[in-house]
């Protein structure tokens, strides 16, 4: 699918920290909206870690639709 240019991998690994950190961010302002309904405020921290570790899949499903858009334009 990708003869040439980026593969979804290295589009994966140079994108993981903006999805990481947009996760986190995500996840935090979750459990404040949560809070209205009598759920616990996660700590930064936390939330943080949560960004970690759901950034990944997260960042490979937003690479393979960057790989589609790009191979569209060919």
């Amino acid at each position: 699918m990708t003869d040439e240019g980026w593969s979804i991998r290295r589009l994966t690994f140079v994108l993981y920290p903006f999805g990481a950190g947009a996760a986190a961010v995500n996840i935090f302002f979750a459990s404040l909206i949560g809070s209205w309904m009598g759920f616990p405020v996660l700590s930064p921290v936390v939330s943080l870690l949560g960004g970690v570790v759901l950034g990944l899949p997260v960042t490979f499903i937003f690479a393979k639709h960057i790989r589609k858009l790009i191979d569209k334009t060919k």
